[in-house]
């Protein structure tokens, strides 16, 4: 039987790339001479894109914030993406692939480009904590249900549905 063919369920990772990353020192070089600990704010959050009935991007944005007595020392934006395929999949099993299996993929590359970046900003790399991402796709849900539970006014907040990771 040829592949074309098949009916057999398939998921492919069709290509992983990173789509934007961007550092930012607004108060150089005097924030360099403070000799403070930093305070680290991190936040991840996915996003999927259908781009035909089989293939989707999905794509990790994280945003790292440190600030050392009130000022910013540094600001990394990083989006990781990739594109992936699901053939012959059940429309109810994509849906948690989406949210839970294609940002456990994506998720190494990100903090790889991330602590990658902080090191070549000047500093000591940045090791982003590790991310339950069904749990994620669980607390999701959850504040779906209840926002429609709610007042009925359907503008769910996206932020609330970002991750802060802790210092």
């Amino acid at each position: 039987m040829s592949e074309a063919n098949s009916t057999e369920p398939s998921f492919q990772i069709q290509r992983i790339y990173l789509k934007d990353l961007s550092l930012e020192q607004p108060n150089t070089p005097a924030i360099l001479l403070v000799q403070a600990e930093p305070q680290m704010q991190v936040e991840v959050d996915i996003g999927i894109a259908p781009l035909s009935d089989e293939l989707f991007e999905v794509m990790l944005s994280g945003t790292i914030t440190a600030r050392v007595e009130g000022k910013t020392l540094f600001l990394i934006e990083a989006k990781q993406a990739g594109i992936f395929e699901f053939k012959n999949i059940p429309a109810e099993q994509v849906e948690p692939m989406l949210a839970i299996a294609c940002p456990t993929i994506l998720y190494p590359y990100l903090r790889s480009n991330i602590a990658d970046m902080v090191s070549r900003a000047g500093f000591q790399p940045i090791h982003l904590a590790e991310i339950n991402f069904h749990a994620m796709y669980e607390q999701r849900l959850t504040q779906a249900a209840e926002a429609g539970k709610g007042a009925g006014e359907g503008n769910a907040d996206e932020e609330k549905s970002k991750i802060i990771l802790p210092n």
